[in-house]
């Protein structure tokens, strides 16, 4: 659901003032002051998207200057720590001035715009735009944020009015959406629609403000590529991809996601931390997963399975302690997954994983990729992990440490499973399929001991998986 926009009111209304009635002498009429109702011009302030965001980038203003504005209509797309939210205006008026343009980065509580009640106040409410601009941190941003955009020339200032159309007519011949490649602006239906089309957003030419791309565009494009061969529109648009490069020797800023991952990491090196890695036998997990794959299970949710039932047993690893001088047993068993997305880090959460069954569980899996890769994800879809699970097995990578993320007690990193040369008990060689894991863990809450029994635990599951499809 869109969010709504803060609004700040700068004008009072007038109100009567309360007669009182002299006890002598007889009823005489009190005067009536009539009440006049003044036109309001009010601030909209950059909205808090989550609980840990400071501040928002301004990723695209739906609506243009001088713009009529309804009661829960989208005006602006902010992006948050993790996702970008179309965010709603709850007062009806008009948009008068844009204070933070798109591209810049505005505190939460902070005003982005103003909004005048009525056309006649819109001269007064830029008056008062023009006043305050020096003051707000997102001009001092600007520069730097374009600088981020080194492969396309840097798009001329917003401020003229003049200029407008020519920034628009320039983009459109560019990708304006795509800011080069680096990042594609869509409405949050003309993602899902991509999703389900198989569109590729960085091959759609946005057609809404600004170049935004919205659903009809993304029906288009699905619709020409319907009636074309596939050697005719897909192969030239795959080859220009790679005409995206960094500028070798650049400085570039971090982008809000970026920003918070390094926060967190900051955050994380103040928990004494310790590893402990185990080495499972995966044959019997491999044999399982043909089996049901064709039902639609994936092997981040057998994964994510296995180490919930292993914590059922094991609660202290599902820990955490926030404060130093205490922990909390979660009553949940909530299993974030880390997802690498355009630009970042996210680890979606799939909630309750002990209790839910592996085919409802990989389908909400996927549908949590999906959101994340669209930047969609709800904060309580990315925030509520109490055990993280990061995997780069499907790259090869035989073993690896993860950092603790914050407020969590352990994440365990999954290594490929390759086929190795085990000794069996009766003295001979044979070939088993293995993987290594290795958990960080915050020693505050769990000790070697903890960990090692939850990791056997864990292996016993994964080597004879019939709990899993329970």
């Amino acid at each position: 659901m869109a969010n709504l926009l803060h609004i700040g009111s700068s004008s009072f209304t007038s109100s009567t003032k309360l007669l009182r009635r002299n006890p002598n002498f007889s009823s005489i009429p009190a005067p009536i002051r009539r009440t006049r109702v003044q036109a309001k011009i009010r601030e909209i302030f950059m909205p808090a998207l989550s609980s840990t965001m400071t501040e928002g980038k301004i990723v695209s203003w739906i609506k243009s200057e001088g713009d009529k504005l309804s009661k829960g209509e989208s005006v602006v797309v902010v992006e948050s720590d993790k996702a970008d939210m179309d965010v709603e205006t709850f007062y009806d008026g008009y948009l008068a001035a844009i204070m933070v343009d798109e591209g810049g980065i505005a505190a939460v509580g902070s005003a982005i715009a103003i909004l005048a009640e009525t056309e006649d106040e819109i001269d007064e409410a830029r008056s008062k735009a023009s006043s305050s601009s020096p003051s707000s941190s997102p001009a001092s941003e600007k520069p730097i944020e374009t600088s981020v955009d080194n492969a396309i020339p840097p798009p001329p200032p917003p401020s003229p009015k003049p200029s407008a159309p020519a920034v628009v007519t320039a983009a459109s011949s560019i990708h304006p959406a795509s800011e080069g490649g680096k990042r594609v602006v869509a409405s949050p239906y003309a993602k899902k629609l991509a999703n389900e089309l198989k569109v590729d957003l960085t091959t759609v030419v946005g057609t809404g403000p600004l170049g935004r791309i919205v659903a009809k565009d993304v029906e288009a494009v699905a619709a020409s590529a319907a009636l074309t061969p596939a050697i005719g529109i897909s192969k030239p648009a795959t080859a220009s991809a790679p005409s995206v490069s960094v500028e070798l020797g650049s400085v570039v800023p971090f982008t809000t996601m970026q920003g918070a991952v390094s926060r967190n990491m900051v955050e994380s090196l103040r928990v004494p931390t310790f590893r402990v890695g185990y080495t499972i036998t995966t044959d019997a997990l491999d044999s399982l997963y043909k089996k049901i794959k064709t039902k639609g299970v994936t092997m981040s949710a057998l994964l994510a399975k296995a180490t919930a039932l292993a914590l059922v047993k094991h609660p202290v690893v599902n820990s955490s302690c926030r404060d130093g001088s205490s922990f909390t047993y979660n009553s949940n068993i909530n299993i974030a997954v880390a997802v690498a997305i355009d630009g970042g880090l996210i680890t979606p959460v799939l909630q309750d994983a002990d209790k839910v069954d592996i085919y409802t569980l990989s389908r909400k899996w996927k549908e949590l990729v999906e959101k994340a890769r669209a930047k969609q994800l709800q904060p309580h879809e990315y925030t509520t992990g109490t055990f993280t699970l990061s995997n780069l097995g499907m790259f090869g990578v035989d073993r690896f440490d993860a950092i603790l993320p914050p407020g969590t007690g352990a994440i365990m990193a999954v290594g490929a499973s390759q086929p190795s040369l085990v000794g069996t008990k009766d003295g001979r060689i044979g070939l088993k399929s293995q993987m290594q894991v290795n958990v960080t863990a915050d020693h505050r809450v769990i000790y070697g001991a903890d960990l090692a029994s939850f990791l056997q635990t864990l292996a016993k599951i994964i080597e004879d998986p019939k709990d899993l499809t329970l």
